[in-house]
């Protein structure tokens, strides 16, 4: 991984969150800069403000000069599979039909080390070229697939959270493991990986239909044992999925119940979907503070159904946001935010683009517990940033040129951007294209 020059001084327009904005009138929840500057420093903030200031403090330093695009903190995925990068658009299923059919074929394949290592680089030079600077990752089964992904994670120095998938039931053979395999193998993942840099393990029962009560009891007490990690796992995302855990599971009083009943619920808690849930299951998530995703663009293609936002906000319950690949349709964060936008729409529901920038951002990393580390630029922060440009394509270039005021810019690069309109990331102060460019150097010279 190539260092950053000791002191970098990034010019443009800055974004940054200190709290969530309801709309535009909400103005003491973020700072805008017109002419703003970010002083990095050793892969940190160390000063953010007016340009005429920051340089004036930091005389010395290089100036990159990113007018008039924009700058803010790097975009956080908070539900990704690892292993399903080649079944995106995959056609034509619902939840546990596409599951059989494509992705568990898929996910074997990431038992052999070098596949897992060959994807792993794809993978992040996707994330990043999309503006995503730290993802929660599911890998497969497979001690490997989570190896490959901390592995490079480790190389390229991003902030990223993930863990092997844990099931012993209902999944082809090549993709199970054991109670006892899938309690070990997380251990030593964890003893390795988890705190190491920027690396942070996540607890990963795949969801209830692919473990058996002895794998969650043995899940448990690996929640127990390490209460520092996160855990994550899907909920409710589809009603024969809710029908076939109430047939697996038939003393739980729901299927939330299922994971309450093996102590899985803490506030570093990741629930994937939490589309069809009942009110005891929306008091049981306000209680344990466990943290709901909603998957837009995952929940259209697959037919799943329509995230209740509003609602669980309104029991005082975070909401994280993310793309889901590969039943999410795109990596994009921003094509995210479009797609959560209509389906907000069609309950009612308003998505004012200030609140979904920092959704993306300083959101998702309050729902993680990480807002000191990512998703701002305020001083101390890491140094994840992306710049936009919202005139990246000739249709929302002759949008822009009737849009007069911040909103509307970012509605605009909600609606139309997508990784055109990301003209650079910086992960802990490096620039992301540099890394995929030698990558992609590396690569040809092998």
């Amino acid at each position: 991984m190539s260092k950053p020059p000791s002191r970098k001084l990034l010019r443009g327009r800055v974004l940054d969150f200190n709290a969530e904005p309801q709309d535009a009138t909400d103005t003491s929840a973020y700072t805008y800069l017109t002419d703003g500057a970010i002083l990095i420093e050793g892969g940190k903030i160390a000063d953010v403000g007016t340009f005429a200031d920051v340089a004036q403090r930091a005389p010395a330093a290089e100036i990159v000069d990113h007018r008039p695009n924009l700058l803010m903190a790097g975009f956080i995925d908070t539900h990704v599979h690892f292993p399903q990068l080649q079944v995106i658009a995959s056609w034509g299923a619902q939840l546990l039909d596409w599951l059989n059919t494509y992705t568990f074929p898929e996910e074997t394949r990431f038992a052999e080390a070098a596949h897992a290592e060959a994807m792993a680089s794809k993978f992040y030079d996707l994330l990043t070229a999309h503006g995503t600077t730290t993802a929660v990752a599911y890998c497969s089964v497979h001690k490997e697939s989570a190896e490959a992904f901390f592995g490079e994670a480790a190389r390229r120095n991003m902030c990223m959270i993930g863990g092997k998938v844990m099931m012993d039931r209902n999944a082809p053979d090549g993709l199970r493991d054991t109670p006892q395999t899938g309690y070990d193998d997380s251990k030593d993942l964890i003893a390795k990986w988890h705190g190491k840099g920027r690396a942070h393990y996540a607890i990963t029962p795949r969801f209830a239909i692919t473990s058996t009560p002895e794998q969650l009891e043995m899940t448990g007490a690996l929640v127990a044992e390490h209460a520092d990690c996160f855990v994550q796992t899907h909920l409710s995302e589809n009603h024969d999925e809710i029908a076939y855990t109430a047939e697996l599971y038939p003393d739980a009083p729901d299927y939330l119940g299922v994971y309450e009943t093996y102590g899985l619920l803490t506030p570093k808690m990741l629930l994937g979907h939490s589309i069809h849930l009942t009110p005891r299951e929306i008091d049981l998530l306000a209680e344990t503070r466990a943290k709901p995703v909603f998957c837009p663009t995952s929940n259209l293609f697959l037919g799943s159904g329509l995230f209740d936002d509003a609602g669980l906000r309104g029991k005082g319950i975070c909401n994280a946001i993310a793309t889901d690949i590969g039943a999410g349709t795109s990596y994009s964060m921003l094509q995210t935010l479009n797609e959560g936008y209509k389906i907000l729409q069609l309950q009612g529901q308003k998505l004012h683009p200030l609140r979904a920038f920092h959704w993306i951002t300083r959101g998702n990393a309050v729902a993680l517990g990480l807002e000191d580390k990512i998703g701002t630029l305020a001083a101390g922060s890491d140094a994840d940033i992306v710049v936009l440009d919202a005139r990246a394509t000739p249709a929302s270039a002759l949008r822009m040129e009737r849009a007069e005021t911040l909103s509307e810019e970012l509605f605009i690069l909600q609606m139309l951007g997508d990784d055109r309109a990301v003209s650079e990331v910086y992960v802990a102060g490096v620039s992301a294209k540099t890394e995929t460019q030698t990558h992609d150097r590396l690569a040809l010279t092998a």
